[in-house]
């Protein structure tokens, strides 16, 4: 059984399926004092709203919330279907502790006992 929508119909759900998506994405890219949401977020890239998104080019950083998840290189690539496509260059994680530049010991003392 094939099922047919007007013109009209089709667009209206595409839009309630973008509100929808875009609703519940909590990913943001920060582009100096700027704040982007993202759309889609995959391993080689990301896109942003057409609408909204500039030509963005060099280090952003990747948020989910206040979340800070990563510091990425990103490339314009191209405009598809209403989305502004970005691809990364470099995408690294931002990291929970601060690194250090000597070797740590697998023992550590929970305590100490006099």
């Amino acid at each position: 059984m094939d099922t047919y929508f007007s013109a009209d119909i089709l667009a209206g759900m595409r839009r309630a399926e973008d509100k929808a998506r875009r609703k519940k994405n909590r990913l943001r890219i920060k582009a100096g004092e700027e704040i982007y949401p993202v759309l889609r977020n995959w391993s080689g890239g990301f896109s942003l709203p057409a609408e909204q998104a500039p030509n963005l080019r060099g280090f952003v950083d990747l948020y989910d919330g206040a979340k800070h998840l990563s510091q990425c290189l990103i490339i314009y690539s191209k405009v598809e279907s209403g989305e502004m496509i970005y691809e990364y260059k470099r995408h690294t994680a931002v990291g929970e502790a601060m690194p250090v530049d000597f070797v740590q010991d697998s023992f550590k003392p929970v305590a100490l006992l006099t």
